[in-house]
This record gives C-alpha cells, sequence and structure tokens, in this order.
C-alpha cells in the first residue's frame, strides 16, 4: 500500500507518543516532532510504500531521542496482560475459527496508530466481542491450506494468543515458520518475546524478518526466511502493516491470509471492511511464488 497524506498526521502523532514515552522534556519532544517532519516532508506525493516511510521516521525519532526501544515497558505490560487473558479465556476457544478470531481480537494490542486506543481491560473486551464474529470470514479456506505456513507476527502481548493458533497449527500437521521483528519498533514482537513463550520449541523454524522495519522489508528478509515463503502453501499475515507491506508484493506470494483488526480509514478502504471490524480475509496465490532477495 502506498502512503496516504492522513497517514502523516497519524506518523508524527505517534512521534510524538512515542517520544513522550521516552523523555518528559516537552522542548525536547517538539523539536524531534518537527526533525521528522522535515524528513516526511518529500513523501507526501503518495507514492511510495507506507510501512517504509513509517519505518525510516520511526528510526530517525529513535535516534534522536538515542532510544532503541521507547515501547519497551508497554510491551512488558501488555504480555502481562495477555498472558492474564489467554489464561482466562483459552478454555472457550475450540475451533480453529475460534482461535483465528481471538489471535485477531488480540491485534488490539496495538499502540503504533493514532486512532486506536488499546482495550484497558482485554478479557471484558473479548467476551462482548467474540460473539460478533468476523466481518470477513476466510478461516475455512484458510485451514484448509495450511500445511506448509510462515506465519508474520504483529505486536507483543498478541504474540500469546498467536501462539494458541500456532499450536493448533502443528495439532493439524503444519509446518511453521515463525517470523518476528529482526530489531524493536514501535510494540512490535521481537526474538525476545518469542523465546520467553518457547516457541522456538513449538514451530519447525523461528526467524526473524532481517529488520526493524515496519511490516516486511523484502530485500532485507534472511536466506531462512526467503526459502520457507518460497515452500509454503499459506502465509499468515497479522496486523496492518504486515498487509500494508506485503501487498507491495502480493504476485510473489504464495495464498496470504490477512488477520487483523481494522484501525483506519486507509486500510479499511483498501480492503473494504469498516473500522473496528475483524477480518480473516485469504487474498492472492494466482502467480508461482518467487524467490525473495536472502538479505
Amino acid at each position: 500500500m502506498k502512503i496516504h497524506p492522513r497517514c502523516i498526521d497519524c506518523l508524527l502523532e505517534r512521534v510524538r507518543y512515542e517520544a513522550a514515552l521516552s523523555i518528559g522534556d516537552t522542548e525536547r519532544i517538539r523539536q524531534v516532532v518537527d526533525e521528522c517532519r522535515t524528513r516526511i516532508a518529500p513523501y507526501r506525493e503518495g507514492i511510495h510504500p507506507a510501512p517504509a516511510v513509517a519505518s525510516e521516521i520511526h528510526r530517525l525519532a529513535y535516534a534522536l531521542l538515542s532510544d532503541p526501544d521507547p515501547y519497551r515497558q508497554l510491551k512488558e505490560r501488555s504480555h502481562a496482560e495477555a498472558m492474564a487473558a489467554c489464561r482466562e479465556i483459552r478454555g472457550d476457544l475450540h475451533s480453529f475459527r475460534d482461535l483465528a478470531l481471538a489471535a485477531i481480537l488480540a491485534n488490539t494490542y496495538d499502540y503504533g496508530i493514532a486512532s486506536h486506543r488499546v482495550a484497558e481491560d482485554f478479557p471484558a473486551f473479548f467476551r462482548s466481542r467474540f460473539p460478533q464474529g468476523l466481518y470477513r470470514d476466510d478461516t475455512g479456506r484458510i485451514e484448509r491450506l495450511a500445511r506448509r505456513v510462515v506465519y508474520f507476527t504483529d505486536n507483543a502481548g498478541e504474540i500469546v494468543f498467536d501462539t494458541l493458533l500456532i499450536r493448533s497449527l502443528k495439532a493439524r500437521g503444519a509446518r511453521v515458520t515463525l517470523a518476528v521483528k529482526g530489531a524493536p519498533i514501535l510494540n512490535d514482537a521481537t526474538l525476545e518475546d518469542a523465546h520467553r513463550l518457547g516457541l522456538a520449541q513449538q514451530v519447525d523454524l523461528l526467524t526473524t524478518t532481517g529488520s526493524g522495519d515496519i511490516g516486511v522489508s523484502w530485500e532485507k528478509m534472511p536466506g531462512d526466511l526467503a526459502h520457507a515463503l518460497a515452500d509454503a502453501t499459506l502465509v499468515i499475515a497479522k496486523g496492518m502493516a504486515n498487509y500494508e507491506s506485503l501487498t507491495e508484493y502480493s504476485p510473489l506470494l504464495p495464498p496470504v491470509a490477512y488477520l487483523m483488526t481494522v484501525k483506519c480509514e486507509t486500510v479499511a478502504e483498501s480492503i473494504g471492511a469498516p473500522v473496528g471490524a475483524a477480518v480473516a480475509v485469504l487474498e492472492g496465490g494466482d502467480a508461482a511464488p518467487v524467490t525473495p532477495g536472502t538479505g
């Protein structure tokens, strides 16, 4: 997906938010935002991929803040909350669709979007939202394709519920490659989060996207992930950033299951679902997969 003019204000608001998480100096926060505003100005034409622009701006903000992980405390809190919620909720999840919907609802653990507010009481949010189901539900088709799966995670906290879905995939005999971020960015899950949940022992391959970029950067992808993609029967991509980036590479991919809560108008317009909708959308697969760069 290309960057939309409304993405600019959202991105700068997230810079302001993460700067406030990192430092308490209001004047310095203003300076960081102003420098990022200057850097983003050439991208207003809307011809650049949104995740690539966002990655560049967040990297600049982190450098200006001298802070490689402004969201670390929020990630710790999300993990603890999600673990407690998972213990309370998991007994109610029985089918592949149930587990996929739970993982999608856990996508609420997202501090990277200005218009979105993370649920303060996730179990209460879950119990009120779960009966509403999925606005778009391709879980039946997705499940049938789940033989060799590449699974791109999104947020810390959310990954706790991804674990339940991954266990279900493995119980069905699927081979699963799990890709997390190669370095901190926003509150996205990293290797530290995956190891904390013991996922290295639960999947066939635990790897990274090769960078701390938002979404997936094709050029930076490591070789083991590239080989897994070339052999995959299904990609599961969690969250909007993975949707925004992977749709740039659609002809090169096997079928992709986009599992997310729609949190902004730009993605809502692209995917054809209202803001707030939970969707499991299967797309692509018409072209033969092409091996990406090995990073």
